[in-house]
C-alpha cells in the first residue's frame, strides 16, 4: 500500500537569544550582540551571537575576551531565561494554531505536519504566513525547511538563514543534498566525520552511495541509519507527545535468601547497573536521576534517589551512585530485593544541545569539569557545542526538559 506524502514543517529561530533581546530592546537592532555569562569581567564564553557580530567572526563557544579583539563594539548581556522562555511559549502557541500536530524539540525549534493543513493551502505560503505571523507579532526571526519528513525538513532549514524558507524533495537531493559536506548532515558528529572521511566519503551524496555493509561494520547501526537518513528516507512521526517518550529504565532482582552480605550486595548493585546501562544503551539516552530500590526480608520496601548536575550513560557511574545511595539509606537489617531504576532521561541528541554552558562557565576553576567537557566532546564530537545558539543550557535539572513539559501542560 503506498504511504500518505506527507508535508513536514521545521521552524528554527535565528540567533534566538540575541533575537528575542532586540524584540525586547529594538535599540540593540542592527548592533552586534552576544549573549555570555560574565560581561561584567569580560569572561565566560559566548553561547549565541547577533548576525551583525558573526560577521565581525564572533561564534558560539567563543571565550568573551577572544569575541572582544574580534569585534570591540560587542554588547554582552547575561541570559534571561524567563524572557526567552516565555518567548518559546508564544512562537509555539502560533504554531499550534496552524496545527495540533506540532512537535517542539528545543526551546527555539520544532517540527509540524501540515499535511492535512496543505490540502487548502500551498505549503510555501503557509510557511510564509507562518513566518510572517511569528515576525509581526512577536518580532522573531526564523527559518523554515518543508519537506517530506523530519530529517530532510531540518536539513532544509538550515540551508537558508536568518529568514530563510527552503524547499527540499526528494528528487532535489542530487543538487541541494547531496554536495554538502559530510560534517553538515543532521546526526554526523566530529569523530563519525572523521571515520566516514577515512573511507573517502567527503559529502552526503559519498554516503548516500556507499556500501551499506561497510558503514554498519565502521559504525554498526548508526552507519545503516545515517545511510538511510542521506538518501531522503525519514519514517518518524511528528509526534506532539514525544516530551513523554522516555520516563524511566530500571531493573530489579530478588535475592536467592535475604543476606547482610555486602560483598554480595555490592555484586548485585554491579549486575543491575550493567543491565540497566545496556538498555540505556539501546534507547540512545542518558540519565540525570538515578534511584535504588531496597525491600527488606520483612517486605518493607524504601526508593531512594539522587539528582545529578550531570548527564551520565556509563554502567560505572550508575553503579557508584546506586550503591553509595545504599551504603547511605541501609538499615542493616536482611535484604530481599535491590531495584536500580535511570530516571530523567533525554536523547543522547538532545543531551548534546543542553550541555550546560553557563554551569561549565561557573566552575571553569574546577579542572574536572573541563575534562568532563573534553569527555563529551570525545565521545560525541566537537558538533555537540555547534548549535549552542538554538538550544537552551539546562538549569538544576533541565531548562529545556522543564519548558516542553509547561509547554504540554498549558496546551
Amino acid at each position: 500500500m503506498k504511504m500518505k506524502r506527507r508535508i513536514i514543517f521545521h521552524v528554527d529561530m535565528n540567533s534566538f537569544y540575541a533575537s528575542v533581546e532586540m524584540a525586547y530592546n529594538p535599540d540593540l537592532k542592527g548592533k552586534p550582540l552576544a549573549i555570555a555569562g560574565n560581561p561584567e569581567e569580560r569572561k565566560g564564553i559566548v553561547v549565541t551571537s547577533s548576525y551583525e557580530a558573526r560577521a565581525k567572526g564572533v561564534k558560539t563557544t567563543m571565550p568573551l575576551w577572544q569575541a572582544y579583539d574580534l569585534c570591540p563594539n560587542l554588547i554582552v548581556m547575561r541570559p534571561n531565561f524567563e524572557r526567552y522562555k516565555e518567548a518559546s511559549r508564544l512562537i509555539f502557541t502560533i504554531l499550534s494554531e496552524i496545527t495540533p500536530i506540532v512537535q517542539p524539540v528545543s526551546i527555539d525549534e520544532g517540527f509540524m505536519d501540515v499535511t492535512e493543513v496543505s490540502k487548502n493551502v500551498d505549503a510555501r505560503e503557509l510557511a510564509q504566513t507562518i513566518q510572517n505571523r511569528i515576525l509581526d507579532e512577536l518580532d522573531l526571526p526564523c527559518s523554515i525547511g518543508i519537506a517530506p519528513n523530519k530529517f530532510l525538513a531540518k536539513m532544509a532549514s538550515d540551508m537558508k538563514k536568518p529568514q530563510g524558507i527552503t524547499v527540499l524533495r526528494k528528487r532535489e537531493l542530487h543538487e541541494k543534498l547531496w554536495p554538502l559536506p559530510i560534517g553538515e548532515m543532521y546526526g554526523v558528529g566530529a569523530k563519525t566525520e572523521e571515520k566516514l572521511k577515512q573511507l573517502n566519503l567527503f559529502t552526503i551524496g559519498d554516503l548516500a552511495k556507499a556500501n551499506v555493509m561497510t558503514l554498519k561494520q565502521l559504525l554498526g547501526v548508526n552507519g545503516e541509519r545515517l545511510h538511510i537518513r542521506s538518501n531522503g528516507e525519514d519514517d518518524r512521526e511528528v509526534d506532539p507527545d514525544a516530551v513523554y517518550d522516555f520516563k524511566s529504565i530500571g531493573n530489579s532482582k530478588t535475592l536467592p535468601f535475604d543476606t547482610t552480605d555486602e560483598a554480595e550486595i555490592m555484586r548485585m548493585f554491579k549486575t543491575l547497573s550493567e543491565k540497566v546501562h545496556e538498555r540505556m544503551k539501546t534507547k540512545k539516552v542518558v540519565s540525570e536521576n538515578i534511584q535504588i530500590m531496597i525491600r527488606y526480608h520483612n517486605r518493607k520496601t524504601i526508593t531512594r534517589g539522587k539528582q545529578l548536575r550531570d548527564y551520565i550513560d556509563s554502567a560505572e557511574a550508575i553503579y557508584q551512585i546506586a550503591f553509595d545511595l545504599f551504603q547511605t539509606h541501609w538499615n542493616q537489617e536482611p535484604i530481599r530485593l535491590l531495584g536500580v531504576t535511570a530516571q530523567q532521561l533525554t536523547t543522547l541528541e538532545d543531551a548534546s544541545k543542553q550541555l550546560d554552558l553557563f554551569n561549565y562557565e561557573a566552575e571553569a576553576e574546577k579542572e574536572t569539569l573541563y575534562q568532563a567537557v573534553e569527555k563529551m566532546k570525545e565521545k560525541y564530537g566537537d558538533r555537540i557545542f555547534k548549535k549552542l545558539d538554538q538550544s537552551e543550557p539546562k538549569m538544576s535539572t533541565s531548562f529545556q526538559k522543564d519548558f516542553l513539559m509547561d509547554y504540554k501542560k498549558k496546551k
